[in-house]
């Protein structure tokens, strides 16, 4: 994951933040060995070389040509006659020289806009517990909830009324997760913290339903059970009789 956030800095040209939380940062897990690959090359994403820069008629260190949001780039000494430019942190236009033109700041915003949409769809994708969504009810979790949430599906699928299920693995939030959500009346979310952070950002982000998420939080300091999340799907109000389980 770090080595594909430095991938996604460079072809995003933005921060990328990896998140973990306490339960896998101080606590002992046991995994497969990592194993690095040598042959491994990183992408820098829109890079131009001096001789495409002598190409270029007009180049702008963010002009959109592409229509993706994100701008072609150089690396610094590559052409300075050609690639040097200076901006100010606040506005600029696509030239990048000072600017506190409206049009122009509104012009760069959208630029913005368009790039954070692009990233949906480079980021990685959210993964999906079964093949295919046969529930009426859905669940959304990520990071250290998954094992005890998978444990709760194995044993929610041994009743016979499988439960969908999504794990979530980047941000800005990818089309699938709207439409996973879209296509079930009902989703849990599960999580780690007091004041649904992840069930927050959702509705903000997608603009859902608050009533359709439905929060099963873990706070008392101990890890997450698969028992803790089976008695909160019991002790639903809409699912005391789909999903009772004995």
């Amino acid at each position: 994951m770090t080595a594909d956030a430095f991938d996604y800095a460079e072809i995003l040209q933005t921060p990328i933040i990896i998140m973990s939380d306490p339960d896998i940062g101080m606590n002992v897990h046991i995994i497969n060995p990592l194993k690095w690959d040598s042959n491994r090359h990183y992408k820098s994403g829109k890079v131009l070389t001096a001789e495409q820069l002598e190409n270029i008629d007009n180049w702008g260190r963010y002009r959109d040509v592409d229509d993706d949001g994100i701008p072609y780039r150089t690396l610094p000494g590559t052409y300075p006659e050609i690639d040097s430019y200076f901006t100010r942190g606040s506005s600029h236009d696509e030239d990048a020289k000072y600017s506190e033109d409206s049009s122009t700041y509104v012009r760069i915003m959208e630029r913005l806009i368009k790039k954070h949409n692009t990233a949906k769809k480079i980021i990685p994708q959210p993964q999906f517990f079964l093949t295919s969504n046969k529930s009426k009810v859905g669940i959304i979790f990520y990071v250290s909830t998954t094992h005890a949430v998978e444990e709760a599906l194995d044993i929610i699928k041994s009743s016979g009324k499988p439960l969908d299920a999504l794990i979530i693995t980047s941000f800005p939030f990818h089309k699938e997760v709207r439409k996973f959500i879209e296509e079930h009346e009902y989703v849990y979310v599960a999580e780690q913290n007091r004041d649904a952070q992840m069930r927050t950002l959702l509705i903000i982000e997608l603009e859902i339903n608050p009533t359709k998420l439905i929060k099963i939080l873990n706070y008392d300091g101990t890890l997450i059970t698969a028992a803790f999340i089976l008695q909160k799907i019991n002790s639903s109000f809409f699912n005391l009789i789909i999903y009772k389980l004995q």
